[in-house]
């Protein structure tokens, strides 16, 4: 797209619409956050504190039709963020030295609790958390699978893709539309294989990094776990599942502080080089402010299932997530294999458990989602 704006043109048309409070452009003012440009779109984050949430929504109105106003721009999304903590500009707890005043022992404040959650999602009744303590073994797999095995045990399901830096679900489900706004403001999810999707991955160019502070991905997971319309009053849904990033952070935290979580599961592969981070993530729902159970552990990667073969090769060992879990005393979901037709699956953006829902895998995956449901 030859004649597709530069970044320049793209601020220089932001700064036409006026923040309400400083009276400058956005650019100018701070507020175009996580710039990101595509093909034919255009997308940022619009921060704001809570109490601002009213007067800046005729704002990201104005904003994205700014956008739209341009040659070329067939998407404009903005996505207003409203979220307690300091605005844009400097920190007032910064030191003249540009040393950040909580790490001066003659600055110290007490810190303030973790806010508590207060309920679901909007028309959702379960929130399923899915965790690894280590990236690599397959959680995003699971995830999606799962996901799918509700569907398939005839829950209304939803899948929260909540691993801002490396989001798999639109692959995965052969997802590629962006989701567009209902007169609600909030965001429709994509629905493929009987499931409701949101990922960071259909809002922004999927060859772009997130390069995001933390503060950044936790706000836009806010955005996505709050600001979509997952069900209805007559129609909630039953369970949403949310793929957490690998490790224990700042998306963790956010996730435990804007919704209750019903359970958490915990993804590792055999060798003990993963089972030690996995003790780390069932560590952390328990020290949550608000402690989310542990509903089990799954053993990915539980052998390598050569085509024509029935049993599975220990590549990486056997066995070892079930000891981990029994030694921990929470339950042993299952094990899912190595199985070739399960990544090919995941390629082509048909999960497994939804189009070969009679394959030994695929059973694997509806076993668990049967003692989870």
């Amino acid at each position: 797209m030859s004649d597709f704006p530069s970044r320049d043109t793209i601020l220089t048309a932001l700064d036409q619409v006026p923040d309400p409070k400083s009276g400058q452009g956005l650019r100018k003012a701070g507020m175009v956050r996580g710039l990101a440009i595509g093909p034919g779109r255009i997308g940022f984050m619009l921060e704001v504190a809570p109490a601002d949430a009213d007067l800046y929504a005729p704002v990201r109105a104005a904003a994205e039709a700014a956008l739209r106003a341009l040659p070329g721009v067939e998407e404009a999304r903005v996505v207003l963020t409203a979220e307690a903590g300091p605005g844009p500009g400097p920190s007032p707890r910064s030191t003249p030295a540009g040393r950040s005043a909580a790490l001066s022992p003659q600055a110290t404040a007490p810190a303030r609790p973790a806010p508590v959650p207060q309920g679901r999602p909007e028309h959702v009744k379960r929130v399923l958390a899915v965790a690894s303590g280590k990236g690599g073994v397959g959680k995003s797999t699971v995830a999606v699978n799962l996901a799918c095995a509700f569907a398939r045990l005839g829950l209304r399901a939803g899948l929260l893709d909540a691993d801002i830096y490396g989001p798999s679900a639109p692959l995965m489900l052969g997802l590629h539309e962006a989701p567009v706004y209902g007169e609600d403001r909030k965001m429709q999810p994509a629905e493929a294989f009987g499931i409701k999707a949101m990922s960071i991955g259909l809002l922004v160019d999927a060859d772009k990094a997130m390069v995001w502070r933390g503060p950044m991905a936790s706000r836009a997971l806010t955005q996505m776990l709050t600001g979509t319309r997952w069900g209805t009053e007559t129609e909630p849904l039953d369970v949403l599942v949310v793929d957490l990033p690998p490790g224990t952070g700042d998306v963790h935290l956010e996730l435990a502080q804007k919704t209750l979580l019903d359970g958490a599961v915990v993804v590792s592969t055999p060798q003990e080089m993963a089972l030690v981070d996995a003790r780390r993530a069932v560590a952390m729902f328990g020290k949550l402010q608000t402690p989310a159970p542990v509903l089990g552990i799954i053993e990915n990667m539980s052998g390598f299932i050569a085509p024509g073969t029935d049993e599975p090769i220990p590549i990486f060992g056997r066995g070892g997530a079930k000891a981990e879990a029994e030694r921990l005393g929470v339950p042993f979901l299952g094990e899912i294999p190595i199985d070739l037709s399960l990544r090919e699956a995941g390629d082509a953006g048909r999960p497994l458990t939804a189009t070969r829902p009679d394959s030994g895998t695929a059973q694997a995956f509806l076993k668990i989602a049967r003692a989870l449901a």
